[in-house]
C-alpha cells in the first residue's frame, strides 16, 4: 500500500512521533462500541464495580509492563471496571492457561504467545469483530499475525505484537578472527564460530525446553535445508527426510565446534545474561540484550571499559542449502470464556489495541515488539532509532509459521509444546545418531498427527 507522507525508504516524512500517534488516534474515532464510551466521558453502566483481569509475560523491556501499568488507571475510569494485569515468566503462561480452562476460573484475558489461540480454541471467546477492526484500521496483519490468532475465518485471539529473533553478535571479536561482516551462510558460521570458541568466545544457544529462544533456533534450522514437520494440506509427516538429517547433521556439528555446551540447560534469560557479562559472542534473541545494553550503558561495559552496546550488531539467520528463513513469535490476547465479563474484556482489548494506547506502548518498546499489522513499520521511530536495531523493523514479514508446511493448527501447537523438534536437536547433540533423532521426532509427531 502507497503512502503519499512517505519518503523513498519507507519512512513518514516530517511527522513526529507524537504527531504519529495523536493523527493516528483522530483516525481511528468514531462515536460507537469504546468510541463512544470515551466520547461520552463516563464509565458504561453494565461494567461499574467490576474487576478486569489480564495475565502477561514478564516483558524482556520493563518498561513496558511499566508503561501498561501506567496505562491500567486510565483504563480503569475509561471503562468503569478496575483493570489488573498481572505479569509472570513467560514459561509459566502455559501451566496457567490449562489450570485456568480446567478450573473454569482465572484471568479475563490471558496473553498467547506463537500459535497457542489453536490450541485453547474451546475456551476462547471468538473475536472476530476485533480482528476484522484491527486489520482495517491499522494498515493489514503480517501473515505471521494472522497464522498465530486465526482459525479459517474466525479469529481466536486479537493480535497484539510480534518480537522479532536475529542475532546479537560482538562486532570486534568477530572482526578479530577475521569476519568483517555477519557470515552469509550457516557453514560461514560455524567456521568463525570455531575460531570464537578456540579464543573463549562461543556462540550461545539454548536447546532446552524454554518457550523462545529454543524454538526460534530449531524450526527455521530444519526449514534452512529443506525440512518441513508436515505436508502442505497438513496430514501427513514428513519430518523423517534426508533435508531434516542434513539439519541435524550440521547442529551436531555447530554445537560442538562452536556452541556454549551448556546451552542445554539455558531458559530465554540464560543468553542474556551470558552475552552481557563477556561469556559468549553471539546468540540467536529478540532486540532485548542491545536493548539492555544501551539502557544500562553506565554499568555494563566490554573488556575495554566501552558501553558494550557500541559493540553490539545483529545479524539474520544465514542461508542454508534451501535458503535462509526466520521464525519471529507474535503474540495475541484472548479473551477467556469462562470469564463473566466478555463484553468488557473485548471493549478493553479495543482500548488497549487502538492507535493511541497502542503507539504509546510502542514507543517504550523501542523496536522489540514491533506492530501485528504494517502501519507500525512507518512510525517515525523507525526515522531516530539506532543503526542495529533497523533490522527489526520489517522482520516479521519474513517468517513461517510453526506446523510448516501445513495450515496454523492445534497439532502444530501440541508439537510446539511437547519441544519435539528442540528435542530433536538436543538428543542429536548428545549423541544420537542423526538418523535416530530424526526418526524419534517424526514418530513423536505422528501420535500426535495420526
Amino acid at each position: 500500500m502507497q503512502n503519499p507522507e512517505l519518503d523513498g525508504h519507507g519512512v513518514t516524512s516530517g511527522v513526529t512521533r507524537r504527531r504519529f500517534i495523536a493523527g493516528s488516534a483522530a483516525v481511528g474515532m468514531a462515536a460507537t462500541g469504546i468510541e463512544g464510551i470515551l466520547a461520552a466521558r463516563r464509565a458504561p453502566a453494565f461494567a461499574q464495580g467490576t474487576r478486569l483481569n489480564i495475565l502477561r509475560w514478564v516483558d524482556f523491556i520493563p518498561a513496558c509492563d511499566i508503561e501498561l501499568k501506567r496505562q491500567a488507571p486510565e483504563a480503569s475510569k475509561a471503562l468503569g471496571a478496575e483493570v489488573v494485569f498481572e505479569f509472570i515468566n513467560g514459561n509459566d503462561l502455559q501451566p496457567r492457561i490449562t489450570a485456568a480452562m480446567q478450573s473454569g476460573a482465572g484471568p479475563d484475558i490471558i496473553q498467547m504467545l506463537h500459535n497457542w489461540p489453536h490450541l485453547y480454541q474451546n475456551g476462547l471467546v471468538d473475536v472476530t469483530d476485533l480482528g476484522e477492526w484491527q486489520g482495517k484500521d491499522q494498515g493489514g496483519y503480517y501473515a505471521q499475525s494472522e497464522a498465530a490468532a486465526k482459525d479459517g475465518k474466525r479469529w481466536l485471539a486479537l493480535p497484539h505484537g510480534i518480537v522479532g529473533l536475529q542475532f546479537a553478535y560482538r562486532k570486534s571479536w568477530f572482526d578479530e578472527v577475521g569476519q568483517t561482516s555477519w557470515p552469509k551462510t550457516l557453514d560461514e558460521l560455524r567456521q568463525v564460530g570455531m575460531k570464537l570458541k578456540k579464543k573463549g568466545h562461543p556462540i550461545g544457544q539454548t536447546l532446552g525446553h524454554t518457550f523462545g529462544d529454543a524454538p526460534a533456533w530449531a524450526y527455521p534450522l530444519t526449514w534452512g535445508f529443506g525440512g518441513a514437520e508436515v505436508d502442505k494440506p497438513g496430514k501427513k509427516v514428513v519430518l523423517n527426510s534426508k533435508e531434516t538429517v542434513e539439519a541435524v547433521k550440521f547442529m551436531q556439528a555447530f554445537w560442538k565446534d562452536a556452541c556454549d555446551e551448556g546451552g542445554f540447560a539455558w531458559d530465554d534469560t540464560s543468553n542474556n545474561r551470558a552475552f552481557l557479562s563477556g561469556e559468549i559472542a553471539a546468540t540467536l534473541n529478540g532486540a532485548s540484550i542491545y536493548i539492555a545494553a544501551k539502557r544500562g550503558q553506565d554499568k555494563i561495559k566490554d573488556e575495554k571499559g566501552e558501553p558494550m552496546v557500541k559493540d553490539i550488531q545483529h545479524g539474520p539467520i544465514p542461508n542454508g542449502p534451501a535458503g535462509t528463513w526466520a521464525y519471529h513469535v507474535a503474540f495475541s490476547h484472548a479473551v477467556m470464556k469462562y470469564g463473566k465479563n466478555p463484553k468488557l474484556a473485548k471493549d478493553f482489548l479495543k482500548w488497549l489495541h487502538g492507535k493511541e494506547q497502542f503507539g504509546k506502548w510502542f514507543l517504550v518498546a523501542d523496536g522489540f515488539s514491533v506492530g501485528s499489522t504494517k502501519y507500525w513499520e512507518q512510525s517515525p521511530m523507525w526515522n531516530t532509532i539506532d543503526a542495529p536495531m533497523r533490522i527489526y523493523r520489517q522482520a516479521a514479514a519474513a517468517s513461517r509459521m510453526i506446523g510448516y508446511a501445513g495450515p496454523p493448527s492445534a497439532r502444530a501447537t501440541e508439537v510446539y509444546s511437547k519441544y519435539i523438534l528442540t528435542d530433536m536437536y538436543a538428543k542429536a547433540c548428545q549423541g544420537t545418531k542423526a538418523e535416530d533423532a530424526v526418526k524419534w521426532a517424526a514418530d513423536e509427531l505422528g501420535k500426535i498427527y495420526g
